[in-house]
């Protein structure tokens, strides 16, 4: 089964889910989108990506 976000229902992919955990909470087991993330933290989708980028290449388990 797919997981999907739980403000808007879109599907999500690692991305998404590393995001979350890295982001709101390590530990969840539900998980918002990049885009509902960027509209909780005010800020553009395209930061919440250059943040993943960033932890990705920092060796962050969570963006394997």
């Amino acid at each position: 089964m797919n997981e999907t976000c739980i403000k808007c229902g879109a599907v999500l992919d690692k991305d998404d889910i590393g995001a979350h955990k890295k982001l709101v909470d390590r530990g969840a087991q539900s998980y918002m989108c990049v885009k509902c993330l960027a509209r909780h933290f005010d800020v553009t989708e395209q930061k919440i990506r250059e943040k993943i980028a960033e932890f990705r290449a920092q060796g962050c388990l969570l963006f394997k």
